[in-house]
């Protein structure tokens, strides 16, 4: 069997050179005569003094391929050659991985040494995985927040999305989240962001010991977009390769929008007809595979994912935004006004949603966490008519007892950065707190 092995392997060299030549230079893009190789692959691209640059293939025709280069082309020049790479659309992985910022390739970030212990190579496009392997949320992804560990439970293995527009907390509340939530295994990857804010993130946001069960994937604001989109693909895979060990992954992604807009980048380019909001095609088709990669596998395994959306504005509803709200199993909802009232986790629990929350969380719980949403949404739908003074005590006892139990449930809400909570003591509280508010309209 060894043998067979070997000889399959050595079977699948590919001995010869191949070669192309650089035709056209856009800003975004390069175009090459060759060589002819399926999407996804790399190339180096040999410039006037021994200057190279790898490109990835992002479109293939007859006669002409489209490469998106991860550098900056000022470099290049029509009639350079390209040469095709020996390797594949892969990442190499390990647990060497751990403890380390990374780029979309895989190199250190950090100013240690190569990254080492690396066992295989993982394919960017992930593990083929069948639809019956893969097992529904059963036990709850206790994240040490009130607001979300008593009424909006998520579990292991649960893909839910945080929504928000800029500047109201989405980062703060997801390195809470890396710092908090129990797992084997976090996977950290900042798509777009500023380069300041992966530093920040990783020395001040985590400690000691979830740094060390934590690697994080980097590609900052400035790249190009092809290593921004990478960059997501390379996180899930080192996550993959992790769940297939049969840990417990937390990947935290931020954001997932910026991945979106990469991607529109790197179509438009390769000529793509523009649809809504000029994404193109192959953005709507990416998303769902990206998501369908995490969740638990009946082997044993699961990939936690919590992914920061970016909204254009604080109404939630542009396209992208419903798109990826279709997709999740849950989202939650940041809100600015909220924010704006020094109110953390900024956290709009009546327009939030988790869809497994049923299946990971008691009968008890569930009737605490309906009751106090019901309150929060009556006080929402009659906020005009309270806060104008128009509204007389005793004409609605359910409006009333939601009155006498908002001053506690917005205390309840409000819990600072970096301060954990018990996620039973949490649904303990809730419903004393709700017991309350019974007791003295008696």
């Amino acid at each position: 069997m060894a043998l067979r092995a070997l000889l399959d392997a050595i079977g699948r060299v590919d001995t010869a050179t191949r070669l192309g030549t650089v035709t056209r230079i856009m800003p975004t893009f390069i175009e090459a005569d060759g060589p002819g190789l399926p999407l996804g692959s790399l190339c180096r691209v040999r410039a006037g003094g021994g200057q190279e640059l790898l490109a990835e293939v992002a479109k293939v025709e007859t006669g002409r391929i489209t490469l998106a280069p991860y550098g900056a082309v000022s470099g290049a020049h029509v009639g350079d050659s390209v040469e095709a790479l020996r390797v594949g659309a892969t990442l190499p992985v390990g647990p060497g991985y751990l403890g380390r910022i990374v780029d979309p390739m895989g190199a250190p970030l950090d100013g240690g040494g190569a990254i080492g212990d690396c066992e295989r190579d993982w394919p960017l496009a992930g593990a083929a995985t069948s639809a019956l392997d893969r097992l529904s949320p059963r036990a709850p992804l206790h994240s040490g927040l009130r607001a979300i560990d008593a009424l909006l439970t998520l579990g292991v293995g649960q893909r839910a999305g945080i929504f928000a527009g800029s500047g109201v907390g989405k980062t703060t509340l997801l390195a809470d989240l890396a710092g908090q939530v129990q797992a084997d295994v976090c996977v950290l990857c900042l798509v777009g962001e500023r380069g300041r804010e992966a530093d920040d993130f990783w020395r001040h946001s985590l400690d000691d010991a979830a740094r060390r069960r934590s690697v994080m994937v980097v590609a900052s604001s400035d790249q190009p977009a092809i290593l921004r989109a990478r960059s997501v693909l390379a996180a899930l895979s080192l996550a993959e390769y992790f769940r297939a060990q049969g840990k417990h992954v937390l990947l935290l992604l931020d954001s997932i929008t910026r991945y979106a807009l990469a991607l529109r980048e790197i179509g438009l380019a390769a000529g793509e007809p523009p649809t809504i909001r000029a994404y193109t095609p192959s953005v709507f088709s990416a998303l769902p595979k990206v998501i369908e990669r995490c969740g638990a596998l009946r082997q044993g395994g699961a990939i936690t994912a919590l992914m920061t959306v970016l909204a254009e504005s604080d109404d939630i509803d542009d396209p992208m935004t419903e798109t990826l709200r279709a997709l999740l199993d849950g989202h939650i909802v940041l809100t600015r006004a909220l924010a704006e009232q020094g109110h953390y986790p900024a956290i709009d629990v009546p327009r939030s949603i988790s869809r497994v929350f049923g299946q990971v969380t008691s009968s008890e719980h569930r009737a605490a966490a309906k009751a106090a949403i019901a309150q929060l949404s009556l006080y929402e739908s009659s906020r005009t008519l309270v806060e104008s003074g128009l509204y007389a005590a005793g004409t609605n006892p359910e409006l009333d007892r939601a009155l006498r139990t908002r001053p506690a449930l917005l205390d309840f809400l409000r819990q600072d950065s970096g301060q954990a909570d018990d996620a039973a003591g949490s649904v303990e509280r809730l419903r004393a707190l709700l017991a309350a508010g019974e007791g003295s309209a008696r």
